[in-house]
């Protein structure tokens, strides 16, 4: 073993530190299998670091982790389908019924998920502010350092994110103002009212539609609005689900086989991101409720 290699020691220590390395990663990514290669990543580097040099392996290691995970933020804004197969098979879809309390288990899986949604309306920087400290406790001078930007701009890239994240709450409560929203937006598509879609979309609204011949991206309040009619029919058929524990519809054929399911991020009264899936080999994948 060379100087720069670890020492089985260092390995172990890694090794202790791996769990929260990918809750990190895939805190910031929402993907288990690119946290996984995050985390893999960090090991790498690791391997090929003077170790003596080291003084803070946990503090090092999470440096190394987010700034793995920046990268991958940023790369996805050019390649918005990046990862989203495996979002798609960790979506948790639940009837929305108000007369049935959800399972304790269940709604706290959903919400932990639902966080996972807003966070991807967050631009790179905004996502690792708050995911580090907000999340892991990670000092703004080390977030700082890891984007570039001073300490005061780090705590205000976390407060701009954590205001965000603060319309992420259980389904219960606050959620029907969600869902009204939500209603809001389908009454407007099937009226075919234009200006009505504009007043409960966010003027930087992402439509994700997961098709079987890929994934469509549209961004910006105009470009979606002009397209919502498309979705409108299936989804004004469908039944009230809760998605990652957000505001859903689900649509199913006369039998009983799903053709769609969409979820709308509402954040502070207006749709910042709407995801569709109607690729069959992506809803056989999901574990779906059955139709009424």
């Amino acid at each position: 073993m060379s100087d720069t290699s670890p020492t089985e020691p260092m390995a172990e220590a890694f090794e202790a530190q791996r769990d929260r390395l990918r809750a990190v990663a895939h805190r910031m990514l929402g993907s288990h299998a690119d946290a996984e290669d995050v985390v893999q990543e960090a090991w790498l580097r690791l391997s090929r670091q003077d170790t003596a040099t080291i003084h803070n392996l946990a503090g090092w290691l999470t440096t190394v982790v987010g700034r793995i995970s920046l990268d991958v933020l940023r790369s996805r804004q050019t390649r918005p389908e990046a990862s989203y197969d495996d979002r798609t098979s960790e979506l948790v879809v639940t009837l929305d019924d108000d007369s049935a309390p959800e399972d304790d288990a269940v709604l706290a899986d959903s919400v932990g998920l639902a966080l996972l949604v807003v966070l991807e309306s967050l631009g790179p920087s905004e996502r690792l502010a708050f995911v580090l400290h907000d999340l892991f406790a990670v000092p703004f001078g080390e977030i700082g350092q890891i984007l570039g930007k001073s300490t005061a701009a780090s705590k205000m890239l976390a407060s701009r994110a954590r205001r965000k994240v603060q319309a992420v709450e259980r389904p219960t409560g606050v959620g029907r103002e969600r869902r009204e929203v939500v209603e809001a937006f389908l009454a407007a598509a099937r009226r075919g009212d234009f200006e009505g879609l504009l007043r409960v979309l966010d003027p930087e609204v992402k439509l994700t539609v997961d098709t079987p011949s890929g994934v469509v991206v549209t961004l910006g309040a105009t470009k979606v609005a002009a397209g919502a009619r498309l979705s409108a029919g299936a989804a004004a058929q469908g039944r009230a689900v809760l998605v990652n524990g957000l505001p859903g519809i689900i649509s199913w054929r006369e039998d009983g086989t799903a053709v769609s399911v969409l979820a709308f991020t509402v954040v502070g009264g207006r749709i910042t991101g709407i995801t569709v899936v109607v690729d069959p080999a992506k809803l056989a994948l999901m574990d779906l409720p059955d139709p009424a």
